[in-house]
Formats: C-alpha cells, structure tokens, sequence
C-alpha cells in the first residue's frame, strides 16, 4: 500500500462533506459521546459504500439514471430536512446543549445521510481500481477498503475531539451558538443543492 494512497485518502476524509457536518453538528448538540456514535455511524457508511462498490453496483447506479436520480434526490430531501431540523432545533438535529440521544438513533441517522449519497460507491468505484497493483485481488481489495475506513473513523473521532475541546465556550455564548445554527443548517442545505446539481 503506497503513501500516495494514504494521503489521498486522508485528504478526502478531511474534506467537510455530508459526515464531517453532523459529527461535528451532533457533537456540540450532544457532546463527545454524540460525537463518537457520529464518526462510527459515518465510518460505517464509508464501509457500506466501498461493499456496494466491491459488488458493482455502483456500476448499475452509473448506467441507470432513474436509479441515480431517485437516491440522489431523496439524499437532496433528507439533507434539506436536516437543515430545517438544525435551524428549528428540532430533536436529535438540535446543537444547543442536550444529553445525547441513544447510540442507536445517532448511528442510523448518520448512516442514513451518508447512504444517500449516490456519488460516494461511484467515487470508489473510480478511485480504488487507480491504487490496486496489477493482478491484484479481493483481499488487497478489502485491504485497501478497510483502511480507507479506518482513516475514515479517526478523522471524524478527530473532528469530534476539536468540537467537544471548544464546546463550553461556544456554548456560553449565545450569539454564537445562534451563527452555528445558521451555518450548520446553510452547510447542510448547501450540501443538499450541491447533490441535486450531481450527474452520474
């Protein structure tokens, strides 16, 4: 495994996307604990992903556009929703101070809106076969995928330790908390039209 591929792989977890949102959204509102549920439900959405790709089916939503367009608009619905539920403070969504919700509810939303994404398995899909020595197989394959993931858990926990570090203090203050409302639920919506605007 070359470092080429370790660092482009830790160059796309540390890109803010649909994940490192809600960890860090889920993370102020419920604090570390929520944080952590957060990067598992994310990691194991970036693990379902890369199996998706692993089995072709990322091939089938590339050739079949109703099939594209009906993940990616339900995507584009849950993510619009997510940022009405931020901005409203409405239950699991909210970032003012709460205890956190059950694991369970943290990890399902968070695969949820990361499974939506119909652009990730084909990201793999183009990615993977780039770093795969000739002749390689299925266990290099997994190899290759478990590490991505693994990347994937300790960048979105890394994420999670900088929101839990500065919470207090941001929560102190309510001018700020009202602007990271308003940019989390702008960050989500905006993430919502970027994957409208999405071709397979």
């Amino acid at each position: 495994m070359s470092w080429d591929y370790l660092l482009t792989s830790l160059i796309v977890c540390i890109s803010p996307g649909i994940g490192v949102i809600y960890t860090l959204s889920a993370t102020l509102g419920g604090g570390m604990r929520a944080g952590f549920w957060a990067s598992v439900g994310c990691t194991l959405a970036t693990v379902l992903h890369m199996l998706i790709a692993m089995a072709g089916l990322a091939a089938v939503l590339h050739t079949s556009a109703m099939l594209f367009q009906a993940v990616k608009f339900a995507g584009v619905a849950y993510l619009l929703w997510m940022a009405w539920a931020v901005l409203k403070d409405r239950g699991g969504m909210s970032v003012a101070p709460s205890a956190p919700g059950p694991a369970m509810r943290i990890i399902r939303r968070a695969v949820l809106l990361n499974l939506l994404n119909p652009k990730l398995p084909l990201f793999f899909m183009a990615f993977l076969p780039q770093v795969m020595p000739q002749g390689a197989g299925l266990a290099m394959l997994t190899k290759l995928g478990l590490t991505f993931s693994a990347i994937t858990f300790l960048t979105f926990l890394g994420y999670a330790v900088l929101a839990a570090s500065g919470r207090d203090a941001l929560l102190a203050s309510d001018t700020v908390m009202r602007w990271l409302k308003r940019a989390f639920a702008a960050s989500f919506a905006a993430l919502g039209l970027k994957l409208a605007m999405a071709r397979a």
